[in-house]
């Protein structure tokens, strides 16, 4: 393709520069002590949802919603109340799985993830 120009989409989500290791002995990780368990986390752009998806696997995404990239909306992505699976951006509409940070309706991107890691005892590492 030489000599072509090849328009690049970047995420909408601003990237943060982000490195934090939680204890899920702490009281405000206990939710993380199951599986299917999920706790946020201060940083990222709007603010980190930690999910606990099998014993030994845990996702991160930014509550910063992909479909809002300009922040206007007062409030990050939160869990739906009827399936906590489902994150809700409040003021567009749009919704996102927290299973795997795919779009469900009303965006053409999925949520800004973070890499995990998990020592197997109590520490689960959040970067990106």
């Amino acid at each position: 393709m030489s000599g072509s120009c090849v328009k690049q989409n970047t995420h909408p989500v601003p990237y943060v520069p982000f490195n934090q290791s939680i204890d899920l002995n702490l009281p405000s990780y206990y939710s993380l002590s199951g599986v299917g368990g999920y706790a946020y986390v201060i940083g990222g752009s709007r603010g980190i949802i930690v999910y606990r998806r099998s014993l030994d696997e845990f996702i991160a995404f930014d509550r910063h919603s992909p479909a809002d990239p300009n922040a206007e909306c007062e409030l990050p992505l939160y869990p739906d109340d009827d399936n906590f699976l489902v994150l809700i951006d409040s003021c567009s509409g749009a919704n996102f799985s927290l299973y795997d940070g795919s779009p469900i309706n009303g965006s053409d991107y999925g949520l800004m993830q973070y890499a995990t890691s998990f020592n197997g005892n109590n520490i689960v590492t959040i970067y990106n």
